[in-house]
């Protein structure tokens, strides 16, 4: 199903046709949508007409809020559950049973305890050795890092740094015209295009001489890019592709528990990461929120299996045939460069015990000595984080963010607003980028350490999503993550206490946004 919009592309208005929700989608939707309601339907003739039944929801009610207090997340999360469940009659509580979940599947488990067994065969204990000779408290880091994500610590790894979109297309395109073996692609959201036009006709060409590709893209990151049945489209072309998590209409942790990880591999020995989705605005083809700032990571050497590892995972938990033996795909190509790094996962329990990406940007903000450096596209962050901002820039520590001037959602900007006078009281420093929307996700830290890759600053980032992320010490892409972000902050506003002004009517809003955003 399509549409013809009105695109800004290379100052020009054209026309284009693009994808609109595909008639499978609208039906899980509204199945969802007559799940809820029956339930909450049914609960309510049993209160009214069941002798006795309304003390067994108050019971019911009060033990799912006792439940909600006693789990083990953030305070801010429980909150806008409480509210529900408290104020709500039976509506609240089932709403809590039916989606408050971001445990995967029995089923997902089940696949899961087969494929995360398959780990990558690497001692680096040389590597973390090295590092605690320089930096005992960085060695640190990076034991914690490979315990909560189950990776390593890699040395021996080429790293560039793209700082827009379009020139990671450009290298990406060189690659996978190289590809001998194996292609491996998964994009929160893919879109028609030039971008992925030019990619689909290598896949092609790669799919019919004899190399393998694979595909994976997010069910709902592609509602309105991509044709429901996309995959079967793809598989008559020789790609193997899976939708991640395919909207089956059901009221449980559909909606939540989404794959919002960049990742291409190639043969093994070359990988790509970042925050660049690939669609036509993440390269500037066309313009829908201004400059689209967004950057990626390209590696090269034994760091590229960690990123295969998590590929071929993602694809075994949606593709039920699937029985790959991860060894086929690792290789062990050496790059000899200074410095380390550590590709990494990030998602839902029991995949990943604890939150890796926001335990990461904790550490970086506690041990930091001089200053931290962070681009986001969103700022919608917990108590726990807040603190830690502020407390960094109370000890001194240079504290600056950079988020987007012209915004692609505009509650979710609001949102981002309202933690600005909070912080910058503190001493952070505040900048939004003028030109028109960072999608960048980077966090540097010292000249020594930085993080790089699809984790934002926001709940579904940090809570929900499957992410992935390359941690790196002491490597000289450094120097270019902070050029760039000093470039960036050229181009950018600085906010100042009392630059925004609300009335009475605004901050009730921004209150009121802010006890419910966890759930956003």
């Amino acid at each position: 199903m399509k549409k013809k919009i009105i695109v800004n592309e290379y100052n020009k208005q054209v026309e284009r046709e693009v994808n609109y929700i595909p008639f499978r989608y609208i039906i899980a939707i509204f199945l969802v949508v007559i799940e809820t309601l029956s339930v909450i339907a049914v609960m309510t003739l049993l209160t009214i007409y069941i002798p006795y039944f309304y003390f067994a929801v108050v019971l019911t009610q009060f033990g799912v809020a006792i439940a909600i207090i006693n789990r083990k997340d953030n305070p801010d999360y429980k909150l806008p559950w409480l509210f529900f469940v408290l104020l709500i009659p039976i509506i609240g509580f089932m709403l809590y049973f039916m989606f408050y979940s971001r445990k995967l599947s029995k089923k997902q488990i089940k696949r899961l305890e087969r494929l995360t067994t398959q780990r990558v065969e690497t001692d680096d204990t040389a590597e973390l050795s090295k590092i605690q000779y320089e930096n005992e408290i960085v060695r640190s880091q990076a034991v914690m890092l490979n315990k909560l994500s189950d990776s390593h610590t890699y040395g021996n790894t080429d790293i560039r740094y793209y700082p827009l979109g379009e020139e990671l297309f450009v290298s990406m395109i060189e690659d996978l015209k190289k590809a001998e073996k194996f292609i491996f692609m998964e994009y929160f959201i893919i879109e028609g295009g030039l971008f992925w036009n030019t990619i689909l006709e290598i896949l092609k060409e790669k799919a019919a001489n004899g190399v393998e590709v694979r595909v994976v893209y997010d069910d709902i990151g592609c509602m309105m890019t991509l044709p429901g049945n996309y995959y079967k489209k793809l598989a008559k072309l020789g790609i193997k592709a899976v939708p991640f998590s395919r909207l089956r209409g059901q009221a449980n942790n559909e909606f939540n528990n989404r794959s919002h990880r960049k990742i291409t591999v190639i043969d093994g020995k070359v990988g790509f990461t970042g925050g660049v989705n690939i669609a036509d605005e993440y390269i500037n083809r066309i313009e829908r929120f201004g400059h689209w700032k967004d950057v990626g990571l390209r590696l090269q050497g034994e760091a590229v299996n960690e990123l295969t590892r998590l590929f071929l995972i993602d694809y075994g938990l949606n593709d039920k045939k699937a029985d790959d033996n991860f060894f086929d795909y690792y290789a062990y190509e050496v790059c000899e460069q200074d410095g380390y790094c550590i590709p990494f996962g990030d998602g839902p329990k029991p995949m990943y015990e604890r939150q890796v990406g926001k335990s990461v940007i904790l550490n970086m903000l506690s041990q930091a000595k001089r200053y931290v450096y962070i681009t986001t596209p969103y700022l919608i962050i917990d108590s726990e984080l807040v603190q830690a901002l502020e407390n960094a820039a109370i000890r001194g520590i240079d504290v600056r963010i950079i988020t987007p001037h012209v915004p692609d959602k505009k509650l979710v900007f609001r949102m981002t607003r309202s933690h600005y006078n909070r912080l910058m009281q503190a001493g952070v420093k505040i900048y939004e980028y003028e030109s028109g929307f960072v999608h960048a996700k980077t966090y540097l830290s010292d000249d020594e350490t930085a993080m790089v890759g699809t984790i934002n600053m926001d709940y579904r980032s940090l809570v929900h999503h499957f992410e992935n992320g390359v941690w790196i010490y002491k490597h000289k892409v450094l120097e270019d993550i902070k050029k760039d972000f000093l470039n960036t902050q050229e181009k950018s506003i600085k906010f100042e206490l009392g630059m925004l002004k609300e009335n009475v009517f605004q901050r009730f809003i921004r209150a009121m946004v802010k006890v419910f955003s966890p759930l956003l």
